[in-house]
């Protein structure tokens, strides 16, 4: 067995994909599931943002955040990411500010740039414009979620000696996240201590992402101007879709047709933005993906010997599950919450659990 070490944390990460409901009944059934998720001790919850598109149905996280704010007492949740591109940077301090508040402390932050072309031009913008934009917002948002003033001159923003009546509950502010699988991008993120979650590589691939990440943080975890800072051990994780049910082949039935409308609505995106790489077919293709590991599918006990695999290997000390896709319904979704919750979380949150 590997060596032992501290517990591990679980997420939830959720595009809010269309599932022939309504969106009220859409926005409904997320918000009862993570009541749940609330109480049973998931860690976090974190929810895309995307624009014009099914994959997206909650394409305003802020919005859907203040309700889940209401509905939950203890689990964090935050955007994953914020496209600062889309958003004036002045306007999205103060709604970080009240996200914060309306949860009591607990928002986390996630950033990004935008990585598709069909949406950025929704806004105008080219993907050479987004890195611009987005350092400069950063620079902008560190400034006011730091100091409640801002005055800065740029190419794409200026604001002239702005006071900001409200800060952020957490002090400073907010956890940041910033999620990739770019090794240049890991080495920026490892020495500001942002923590981060990676999808898409080679497990071996991920775990030599994850060494970079935690090699490049021990340099800098004493570096006091750190853009986080104020998180003492920063999280890296790996996210994965996940389904349990009662045996390995009810779990395999019931995902396959889930699953198939939620990547139907993936590669719409993906088609949208031009994309004629082929990888539609990889990613369309069920049995391939689980084959790589991209999927965790099963009972009980096999999605706790699966996920005790993708761990060690990883070396991550935090795990996002998606739960919540496609047409599953609500009642396959919560008995799967549910069994993960009761039969797969407890084993690698006792501190001598060794994954």
């Amino acid at each position: 067995m590997p060596p032992s070490r501290g517990p591990v944390k679980f997420g939830i990460f959720d595009w809010i994909d269309a599932n022939g409901s309504s969106p009220a009944d859409l926005y409904e059934q997320r918000l009862k599931l993570l009541e749940y998720a609330d109480k049973a001790g998931f860690y976090c919850y974190h929810m895309a943002e995307h624009q014009g598109t099914p994959l997206g149905m909650a394409p305003s996280p802020s919005v859907f955040l203040s309700a889940l704010a209401q509905r939950t007492t203890k689990l964090r949740f935050g955007p994953l990411v914020y496209p600062l591109p889309f958003y004036n940077p002045l306007r999205l301090i103060e709604e970080i500010c009240m996200l914060d508040h309306l949860s009591r402390g607990r928002l986390e932050v996630g950033i990004g740039r935008g990585i598709s072309a069909y949406e950025l031009d929704f806004f105008n913008i080219s993907v050479d414009q987004s890195r611009e934009m987005f350092q400069e917002s950063l620079e902008i948002l560190m400034q006011g979620l730091r100091t409640g003033r801002v005055s800065f001159t740029g190419k794409h923003y200026t604001f002239k000696n702005v006071d900001l009546p409200i800060r952020a509950f957490q002090d400073p502010y907010p956890p940041l996240w910033y999620p990739t699988a770019n090794p240049d991008s890991i080495k920026w993120i490892a020495s500001e201590g942002i923590s981060t979650v990676t999808h898409y590589p080679p497990m071996e691939v991920m775990r030599e992402h994850i060494d970079l990440y935690k090699s490049v943080w021990e340099e800098n975890r004493t570096r006091p101007d750190r853009l986080n800072g104020h998180v003492a051990v920063p999280m890296y994780g790996i996210t994965r879709h996940i389904y349990l049910a009662e045996t390995d082949a009810q779990a395999l039935r019931e995902t396959r047709a889930g699953f198939a409308d939620f990547i139907a609505s993936f590669n719409h995106l993906r088609i949208l933005n031009g994309d004629d790489s082929g990888r539609t077919d990889y990613l369309a293709d069920f049995d391939g993906r689980l084959a790589d590991g991209l999927h965790i599918v099963g009972s009980p006990e096999t999605v706790r010997k699966t996920l005790e695999e993708h761990l060690s290997i990883t070396g991550s000390n935090y795990f996002v599950g998606s739960f919540l896709f496609g047409t599953l319904s609500f009642e396959q979704t919560m008995n799967s919450l549910r069994l993960f919750a009761e039969k797969v979380m407890p084993h690698f949150q006792s501190p001598a659990a060794t994954v």
